[in-house]
């Protein structure tokens, strides 16, 4: 694993690298930030856009194609339209602001040695028997509430996976859901996301699905939800195993919410772990350290350090962190924090409120592990 911070002074930004190379095929994950520099978006946009445009084309990424990038706005309505699609890969814009004082940030990730295409509005990458199919920014607005927004959201995914021969149950490894005022909006999602994966073969018997449901507003002023999902086919359902941590964390079914706490997959060189969004929470479902931020820090990180553990990996595997914040005054403190648990790795810390009140941080990340096994090459 490589880490790196490059700094661009020529146009305040720093982008945050993570690198991971086994046999043939190799990943990278960024995340670039600017200096607000008390710019207006148009300016600190350019100078993000630039940055990615240097980054790709002289910082030793030769080769590496684009499998997704997903724009941190703060103003989505008004700052998405502004920013130009180039059709080379999934992407998706959400107001979560970047708690830093910019206004934007970017989160992509990256291969080297793969086949990628897009179809639509899905980025495929194809290889070794494999096809990963990663599909962002998804919104339906012609119904209008949660509810509902959520079933036709999830209904069209179904559909786009079913042009792949793939369904929801057997395929997808990881969902993100964005709701717009989540404190009064996702029991509406909740509800209809468990009466989907019912209808569609996901039971507290089988399994559910690796997924952050967080506070976030879609760009489009009438979607109040925003899903992204990862899909993948051609492996073997052993090579798939659910984690869950229960001396620290219990199932999720058990307090009416259906999502896997992590997701390990297991290829023949490496292995990956999706954390799903995880907060201050025991193994009672109850939330831990009310009012006091540093606290759940401590103990969400706990958390999913004994998840990783579970799959075999630690904190040093990690290969990006999205952190997610209730009150942007905790800001300095975490960020502090952040820091200095995890100076190399790619971070971007927004303002996104958790989907209980009284949770103050969340966070995700995304792990790999060179391994070997009898499964093929990722």
């Amino acid at each position: 694993m490589e880490y790196r911070t490059i700094y661009l002074n020529q146009y305040s930004s720093k982008i945050e690298l993570t690198r991971f190379a086994a046999a043939d095929v190799e990943e990278a994950h960024a995340i670039l930030h600017v200096d607000a520099n008390g710019e207006l978006f148009e300016s600190q946009l350019r100078r993000l856009q630039l940055s990615l445009q240097t980054f790709m084309q002289e910082l030793e990424m030769e080769g590496h194609k684009m499998v997704f990038m997903r724009y941190f706005l703060s103003d989505a309505t008004n700052q998405a339209p502004l920013i130009e699609q180039t059709g080379r890969c999934t992407v998706s814009f959400i107001q979560q602001p970047p708690l830093d004082g910019s206004k934007v940030a970017l989160w992509i990730y990256t291969q080297r040695g793969t086949d990628i295409s897009t179809m639509n509005g899905s980025t495929v990458v194809t290889h070794n028997g494999y096809r990963h199919i990663w599909t962002m920014g998804l919104t339906n607005t012609s119904v209008d509430t949660s509810y509902m927004q959520t079933w036709k959201t999830m209904l069209s995914y179904i559909d786009t996976l079913k042009l792949f021969g793939a369904t929801l149950r057997d395929n997808c490894l990881r969902t993100w859901f964005y709701v717009r005022d989540v404190d009064t909006q996702y029991g509406g999602l909740v509800k209809s996301r468990r009466e989907c994966f019912t209808e569609q073969g996901l039971t507290a018997d089988t399994h559910y699905i690796a997924s952050t449901g967080i506070g976030g507003t879609p760009a489009d002023p009438k979607a109040i939800i925003q899903m992204g999902c990862y899909a993948l086919t051609g492996f073997e359902p052993q090579q798939q195993r659910y984690l869950y941590a229960p001396t620290h964390l219990n199932k999720t079914v058990e307090y009416g919410v259906t999502f896997e706490r992590a997701t390990l997959m297991q290829y023949g060189d490496r292995n990956h772990i999706y954390i799903s969004g995880t907060a201050s929470i025991n193994n009672k479902g109850e939330v831990v350290h009310v009012g006091d931020v540093e606290r759940q820090t401590l103990r969400m990180w706990e958390n999913v350090e004994k998840l990783l553990e579970e799959g075999g990996m630690g904190f040093e595997d990690i290969m990006q962190i999205i952190v997610y914040l209730r009150d942007c005054a905790d800001y300095q403190l975490v960020q502090r924090m952040f820091a200095e648990k995890f100076p190399d790795k790619p971070c971007v810390i927004t303002l996104a409120p958790v989907c209980r009140p009284t949770w103050l941080i969340e966070m995700e990340c995304i792990a790999v592990k060179a391994s070997q096994s009898e499964y093929r090459n990722f």
